[in-house]
């Protein structure tokens, strides 16, 4: 799979694909059926219709160490292009062929000057969730720690 073509120096949609490439398939489903609710479904054509492959996963020992290829994980990628001309790519782990193209959708939609409704509709709600979600996991595994000391005998 070739590298996605961001528009240059675009920070929000860099953190609008991160936020919605990594978003349970549930939590996007319910978010998708508000959004036409209130917009209706957009007019699209499919430039690539959704895919599935594999791409390598690279790691660091220690966050500091040479890169090395720790394994594959199965991405599912998708491009639409809206009426109006705009496109959008959608990039998802796993295997959601109806995930990638909602993500394509929404990108397309964001790149067509919906960008503040779909941050409100989409990005924001997803990030709240996955915030809460990290702040219980850090609060359980905060019950396990263990605080190690170590006692100096002395000599005399």
């Amino acid at each position: 799979m070739s590298k996605m073509d961001l528009s240059p120096g675009s920070e929000a949609r860099k953190r609008r694909l991160s936020a919605l490439s990594i978003a349970p398939e549930g939590d996007m489903t319910a978010l998708w059926s508000a959004w036409t609710e209130v917009h209706g479904e957009p007019a699209f054509t499919q430039l690539r219709a959704p895919e599935i492959g594999t791409v390598m996963v690279r790691g660091r020992a220690g966050a500091v160490g040479a890169p090395f290829n720790l394994g594959e994980i199965t991405v599912t990628r998708a491009s639409v292009q809206l009426a109006s001309g705009v496109v959008g790519h959608g990039y998802v782990q796993g295997r959601s062929k109806t995930l990638a193209l909602r993500v394509a959708l929404i990108d397309a939609l964001a790149e067509d000057g919906q960008g503040a409704d779909i941050e409100a509709s989409f990005i924001e709600p997803l990030e709240r969730d996955r915030g809460g979600k990290r702040a219980a996991r850090d609060k359980k595994a905060a019950k396990t720690k263990v605080e190690f000391f170590t006692m100096v005998r002395g000599e005399g």
